[in-house]
């Protein structure tokens, strides 16, 4: 599970777009941007999937 950090659209604006980016992906945490009217934005890393694994056998004519 990720950890949360929350910033004010204010604090993100002195730090560049690349540090935010790196932060994220390289702590695995989830990023929650407050906006003045109230909003939320999230900013977390996409899981990463694991190869499916590869199946030899018998595939009906008709299947995918």
């Amino acid at each position: 599970m990720h950890t949360t950090q929350k910033l004010t659209l204010a604090e993100l604006e002195t730090r560049q777009l690349r540090e935010i980016l790196e932060t994220v992906l390289l702590k695995h945490i989830a990023l929650t941007v407050q906006l003045p009217d109230g909003d939320e934005v999230v900013i977390q890393p996409k899981a990463r999937l694991k190869p499916l694994p590869v199946l030899n056998g018998y595939i009906p004519d008709g299947w995918r």
